[in-house]
């Protein structure tokens, strides 16, 4: 199983960088790291922990989420109640990948975050990325706006497919099972049919050890 990406939380209200953490936690293939409340905490955070995805208020004690990220060569979100248009059109001009207002939904922010898993998933699997591909890491990075693709699909793929029923979640060895592959097959096809949007991921918690990947067909 792919490593979770590790996320860090930059917000000077220490319930709410909980509240944001917790989020980020209930959302397959995430982890949040303990949560920076300053300009001066991030950027120490940042270089101990090499996070994979930095979220980012706008309004810091000691400075701005904005000129902080100017500094930045990661990935980053801005999570902020910041919502005049000049701060939106800096965040982005600085390579924000999002940009969500607070306040917002546990929802808002897992479409959020399952977008730019898709981002990564679809950037990070080819060596040789051509204008199609790059269009969809583009795309994908909008919640909502990736549709099922309508390219042709394999014989396994199309049977992994059809063997996710309607309403059931399935882990990738159940699919495995039921398609007659192995696990490994099993869960790349299930993560190129995630890029495409024709399958979602959910989390399933047990009572000991790491929460399972599901997956569905969309709701």
């Amino acid at each position: 199983m792919a490593e979770d990406l590790r996320v860090l939380i930059v917000d000077d209200d220490f319930h709410v960088a909980r509240l944001h953490a917790a989020y980020v936690d209930s959302v397959a293939g995430f982890m949040a790291l303990a949560p920076a409340g300053s300009v001066s905490q991030a950027l120490q955070a940042i270089h101990s922990l090499r996070p994979d995805l930095v979220l980012l208020d706008v309004y810091l004690p000691d400075g701005s989420g904005l000129d902080l990220l100017g500094q930045l060569d990661i990935d980053a979100i801005m999570l902020t109640a910041a919502s005049d248009a000049p701060s939106i059109r800096v965040a982005m001009r600085r390579g924000a990948l999002g940009y969500l207002l607070k306040p917002f939904t546990a929802e808002s922010l897992s479409q959020q975050l399952r977008s730019y898993a898709r981002y990564r998933r679809i950037l990070g699997q080819q060596t040789g990325v051509d204008q199609t591909s790059i269009e969809r890491a583009k795309r994908a990075l909008i919640p909502g706006d990736v549709t099922p693709a309508q390219k042709p699909r394999s014989a396994t793929e199309a049977a992994v497919l059809e063997s996710l029923l309607p309403g059931e979640q399935y882990s990738a060895a159940e699919v495995a099972d039921r398609v007659g592959v192995s696990r490994a097959t099993a869960q790349r096809y299930l993560s190129s049919l995630a890029d495409d949007g024709a399958v979602e991921i959910q989390l399933r918690y047990g009572s000991t050890g790491r929460p399972e990947h599901r997956y569905g067909i969309p709701g």
